[in-house]
């Protein structure tokens, strides 16, 4: 049996790093879990989010962090959401929602290859509010809330999504 009480998620499009940080802190997590294949951003507006800085600003906030690479989608499932951004003409950042071939390709290849028990385990001891981590804002257009959906389902706890 889980010892979660639940998945919390977050994105960083649209927040500074005060309000970025302020959210984080506010949720009660107690593992920031990076979901993201390249931990990087383009630009100073988001540099704050860029895997050293961020892990030290979660550091000195007493927050763990875990790099769980499994759970980000591959290139070739990315590549089908650029596809599907580039016949709507939907920009990354102006999307609202995921495609579904992208939310099929992503179950198909992440998450069939990954078990609840190996995402306790990738976990630091004693966890018990996780938040999944990717650059987003809104939950429907990332893969982390199908990864927390996913989770959820798994482990009987509830998502959170915060920041929106």
């Amino acid at each position: 049996m889980s010892t979660l009480n639940a998945i919390l998620t977050v994105g960083v499009y649209g927040m500074s790093a005060d309000q970025f940080f302020g959210v984080v802190v506010a949720s009660g997590t107690d593992c920031f879990v990076d979901v993201r294949q390249r931990r990087g951003l383009r630009g100073s507006q988001y540099a704050f989010a860029n895997s050293a800085r961020l892990q030290s600003e979660l550091a000195a906030r007493g927050i763990r962090y875990a790099h769980i690479r499994q759970l980000a989608p591959t290139a070739a499932v990315r590549q089908a959401q650029r596809d599907a951004d580039a016949a709507t003409g939907v920009g990354k950042r102006a999307r609202e929602e995921l495609g579904e071939v992208f939310k099929r390709s992503y179950c198909e290849t992440c998450l069939a290859e990954w078990t609840a028990e190996a995402f306790l385990n990738s976990l630091p001891v004693g966890t018990r509010r996780p938040m999944l981590f990717c650059v987003e804002r809104l939950p429907r257009a990332c893969h982390r809330s199908l990864a927390a959906d996913w989770l959820s389902m798994a482990l009987g706890v509830p998502v959170e999504h915060h920041g929106v």
